[in-house]
């Protein structure tokens, strides 16, 4: 058996038996989703970290929790829906906006999430009906997208046919911005992130409201408490990049699947199968290759460790 197939076995055991306990207490794991799967790409995701090596640099306990919430919530690296961004010595599981999307249409009630750039020159009408925001029309033309941006909306739409409308203008969204440090991203791609605050928003109070699993609820807003955290704190423990950084790495760099990631899953999941994104283009990134290096024996140690934090 090779260090790397112990390593994966490892993760794999260490979390998913951890997610059985969890289903025991009422958490349903997404549908079509491969544990196995999600873990070998976090693992890929986490040794190879712009900011380092992450799992030679972070607490063990930090490293479980935050493929945890991984897993609670259906997320994979792989598919640019979460990444992991490093507070010290602690890592934090962050979701990118595509994993926002994922996880708001993993809600029961929930048929569907998309949101529109409102651009100077449109026309768009919204009314109150008995205290709900609603959205009467948006008119606009293909050339405003080279006109400056005026606001955003996000709708949730859920089985019922009501249409849970967002919105947010541009003074508003500029506030959010200010307290993030990537500010040269908002400049360069201020359409995507426009649209990723606005749905930040909106999944957020979704979610508070929501009759959903508490176990999973509790994941998904840890997580979109690190997001906050990430926007406002991130200085002060991370070394400030340059304005070169690409809104890949903002997002989330899509990380290939590990050559050798099992083939076995468990009895009750089934492989990933792809969602098709309606509201954004992903962003185009360089594949990496894997290091050589990439499962050194300490890295081996760290996971068979793993198991125990919760014992």
């Amino acid at each position: 058996m090779t260090t790397t197939e112990l390593t994966q076995r490892q993760i794999t055991s260490s979390v998913a038996n951890r997610i059985e306990e969890m289903k025991g207490e009422g958490l349903l794991v997404a549908p079509n989703y491969s544990v196995s799967n999600a873990l070998s790409s976090a693992y890929y995701a986490l040794t190879n970290s712009n900011s380092g090596n992450l799992l030679g640099k972070c607490t063990q306990d930090s490293i479980y929790n935050a493929l945890l919430d991984m897993v609670t919530q259906g997320l994979s690296p792989a598919k640019t829906q979460c990444y992991f961004i490093p507070y010290g010595n602690k890592v934090k599981l962050t979701r990118s906006y595509f994993g926002t999307m994922k996880v708001v249409k993993q809600l029961p009630e929930v048929k569907d999430i998309y949101a529109q750039v409102i651009y100077e020159g449109d026309d768009v009408e919204i009314k109150n009906v008995e205290g709900h925001k609603v959205l009467v029309r948006h008119d606009t033309n293909w050339l405003n997208q080279d006109n400056p941006i005026i606001g955003a909306y996000c709708i949730i739409e859920k089985n019922d046919g009501e249409k849970v409308l967002t919105i947010m203008t541009k003074k508003e969204i500029d506030k959010a911005w200010a307290q993030s440090k990537n500010k040269s991203i908002q400049n360069n791609f201020p359409q995507e992130m426009a649209k990723r605050t606005v749905i930040n928003r909106a999944a957020k109070q979704f979610f508070n409201t929501s009759d959903d699993n508490d176990l999973f609820i509790d994941a998904v807003n840890r997580t979109t408490a690190n997001e906050y955290d990430d926007e406002r704190n991130v200085k002060d423990i991370t070394p400030e990049q340059d304005d070169s950084e690409s809104i890949d790495s903002f997002l989330g760099e899509p990380f290939p699947e590990a050559a050798d990631e099992e083939t076995k899953q468990p009895k009750d999941v089934t492989p990933i199968e792809d969602t098709p994104q309606e509201l954004t283009e992903a962003p185009e990134s360089t594949e990496m290759s894997e290091p050589d290096n990439l499962h050194e024996p300490e890295q081996t140690e760290l996971f068979e460790q793993l198991g125990d934090l919760y014992d």
